[in-house]
């Protein structure tokens, strides 16, 4: 019973990944499903479409072993909202995803009523559409008859991992973990305690709430039918916090950056909350045996995405690995600057009404330097977010940046990223964090993982990439970086 299955739940596929009692990865699984866009800066995914993903993937792994099983974790998108029956587990509606941004409009008349301050005091985080609260009331205000069945106490509501729990334990756990409530805009991270203060701003029913758990807890045992055993469900953890945990940040001043569909940089704070001054946000990155431990973050929307439009959206490539060798030949003489703000901008801009732009184009502008200024804008949007946590955690030691994800596999993208930010990025040889710190805390739950200590003296350096960039290029590229971004936000 060593061995360990990792569900993640991602936006663009479902993942089912088998790690054995060495934590070392022996199946793998992988799933894309549609993505909907109903209008202009609209994102959704067909619950279906997650669940069935995700039951496809974990059983194809599962008939590639005998051994075992100890424990489910899980990991997921965070802020993707869910909302469905409690009888028959139907959803009332597509799941609106965390780059959707229609409730825009709302959250700016909730800030110019003067409500921002006291939304960010008790969740840390700021009045968006990113986030899941004004999503969940947009489905209760637009789906006809929803918030008469909420109030009737007919309706759940959950992030992606609480719809899977639901799912996997055939309707008899409603509950969801510290990190994933963290990300609702309707948890104080302070109390532990959904806020009564902000649901009835948003005017949330609170019977649609789950119960919030540990990272490492007790979420119920799966119907034995659905995966041919029963397995506990012992791990969970939105994407990014999973991440966090399989980087083995556990040491305040530690940061990890992942590169998936967005960019995502988590700096642990300890276990007090610093309040940020810069925009960015205050969550949770973990929490164990009642504690949480406090972490600033930073949200970059399109990273790993913005290479699937050019994939997808301009067809200049058949393959995301194709970009690093476009990059390579693109003419450094032109200065071109792709902003990627599809879904608008997050930390530390928060525009949610800006959209993408591209700057310094000339008739010999080709595929090669559109693949060139894609790769750059993670790493310029990487340094505003290590700019704003530098801000906010001045007078402490230098972060430590630790990279992981998709994207993070590319040289170049990764020598570009610290030649931008000046700094030496560590790649480590596990780049599967997110479902690695899923699988920790489930086995770790379980038994037959180490405790956290040890964990941490587990994890192992691929690469280090030190900075090559002269400090005057440095500056002339982030120059015009910054000067784009204004004008994008100008239009």
């Amino acid at each position: 019973m060593s061995h360990i299955l990792a569900i993640d739940q991602g936006t663009t596929s479902s993942r089912a990944i088998l790690f054995d009692a060495g934590m070392k990865i022996i199946a793998v699984a992988q799933e894309e499903f549609q993505q909907h866009f109903p209008a202009s800066g609209w994102v959704e995914h067909d619950p279906d479409d997650l669940w069935q993903t995700t039951l496809r993937t974990c059983r194809e792994v599962l008939a590639k072993t005998d051994d075992k099983i100890a424990a489910i974790g899980i990991t997921n998108q965070r802020e993707t909202t869910v909302v469905w029956d409690r009888k028959t587990g139907k959803p009332v509606h597509n799941a609106i995803v965390w780059q959707d941004r229609r409730t825009a409009d709302y959250c700016r008349e909730l800030r110019e009523e003067g409500h921002g301050d006291m939304v960010t005091a008790a969740t840390g985080l700021l009045l968006d559409p990113y986030f899941s609260g004004t999503k969940l009331r947009w489905i209760l205000e637009n789906v006809e008859g929803a918030r008469a069945r909420a109030e009737n106490g007919d309706l759940l509501f959950g992030t992606v991992d609480c719809f899977l729990i639901w799912k996997l334990t055939g309707g008899r756990v409603h509950a969801t973990d510290a990190t994933n409530a963290a990300r609702t805009l309707l948890y104080d991270i302070h109390k532990g305690a959904w806020s009564d203060d902000i649901c009835q701003l948003l005017d949330i029913p609170m019977n649609m709430l789950p119960e919030v758990k540990d990272c490492a807890a007790d979420f119920g045992i799966t119907e034995p039918d659905l995966l041919g055993i029963s397995l506990p469900i012992l791990g969970v953890a939105g994407d990014q916090q999973a991440a966090t945990v399989g980087q083995a940040c556990f040491t305040p001043g530690m940061m990890k950056s992942t590169y998936g569909t967005g960019c995502f940089a988590l700096l642990n704070t300890g276990g007090a909350p610093v309040m940020s001054k810069n925009r960015l946000l205050t969550t949770i990155a973990y929490q164990l045996d009642g504690k949480p431990t406090y972490a600033l973050e930073g949200s970059i929307f399109i990273a790993g995405a913005v290479v699937q439009w050019l994939r997808d959206g301009l067809k200049i490539i058949q393959d995301a690995r194709e970009t690093q060798a476009l990059a390579e030949t693109a003419d450094e003489g032109q200065n071109i600057v792709m902003v990627p703000a599809f879904t608008g901008l997050g930390a530390p801009y928060w525009n949610a009404e800006c959209r993408g732009a591209m700057f310094g184009l000339t008739r010999n502008t080709g595929p090669a330097e559109f693949a060139r200024a894609a790769l750059e804008s993670v790493g310029y949007q990487t340094r505003d977010l290590l700019t704003a946590m530098q801000n906010d955690w001045a007078g402490k030691e230098q972060a430590i940046l630790r990279v992981d994800g998709g994207m993070s596999a590319s040289n170049w993208t990764m020598q570009f990223l610290a030649d931008i930010i000046g700094a030496p990025v560590d790649r480590p040889q596990v780049l599967e964090t997110t479902a690695l710190g899923a699988a920790w805390l489930a086995g770790m739950r379980a038994g037959v993982y180490p405790d956290r200590d040890e964990f941490a003296r587990t994890w192992a350096l691929q690469r280090q990439f030190e900075p090559r960039m002269d400090a005057q290029t440095r500056a002339r590229k982030y120059g015009n970086w910054n000067r784009a971004v204004a004008a994008t936000m100008a239009y």
